[in-house]
């Protein structure tokens, strides 16, 4: 088992069996995002050296526009993939597993936790696992202490009131909150970027 065949089967939302090789994999990843993120969240480091390891922890280079205050979390690192333009609070969790993408322009709120795994609803086979990915569009804001559970899309634009819990993908521009978080309104303003005006 390596990377490239894990994240093709996890990206699939194939079942992860408990014990299986897949299981020992995910496992074995586990224990370098850990070491990574102890470094994050281990005495000072500076913007620049957050992102350096922050892309160790991805595999991939984040971009010099992205903010993240520590201390963050994952436990498993190479299916987090976070946009230009991204600030991150301190606190966050990322269960990246089953895969999670960050569109430019995020805001994500201090203690948010974003999970990609489901168990199985048989207690004899509770260990099973089932990935589901995240996907946040451009420019959404999600508010200190949101939950995000595995399979949702959240649209571009979109904001998600502070303490909510979101199980139901959420249209672009929508504002929704509560537990589980439901539709308050849209909001009206126009969310084009300067960049974008030359298509109009």
């Amino acid at each position: 088992m390596n990377l490239d065949e894990f994240l093709a089967h996890v990206n699939r939302g194939e079942l992860i069996t408990a014990g299986s090789d897949l299981h020992e994999f995910m496992h074995g990843a586990s224990q370098e995002a850990f070491r990574i993120t102890a470094r994050i969240n281990t005495g000072y480091r500076d913007a620049a050296q957050v992102r350096a390891l922050v892309s160790e922890l991805t595999g991939e280079q984040l971009d010099e526009t992205t903010t993240i205050f520590p201390p963050i979390y994952s436990e498993f690192g190479k299916n987090l993939h976070i946009g230009k333009g991204v600030f991150i609070n301190l606190g966050c969790r990322f269960q990246d597993t089953g895969g999670i993408t960050i569109g430019d322009g995020c805001l994500i709120g201090h203690n948010a936790t974003l999970t990609t795994l489901n168990h199985s609803l048989d207690p004899a086979r509770r260990a099973d696992m089932t990935p589901a990915p995240i996907v946040l569009g451009r420019d959404v804001w999600l508010g200190a202490s949101v939950t995000i559970t595995p399979g949702v899309t959240i649209g571009d634009g979109a904001i998600v009131g502070a303490g909510s819990v979101v199980t139901k993908d959420v249209p672009a521009n929508a504002i929704v909150a509560g537990v589980p978080a439901r539709l308050i309104r849209y909001n009206d303003v126009d969310s084009r970027r300067p960049d974008d005006e030359s298509d109009s």
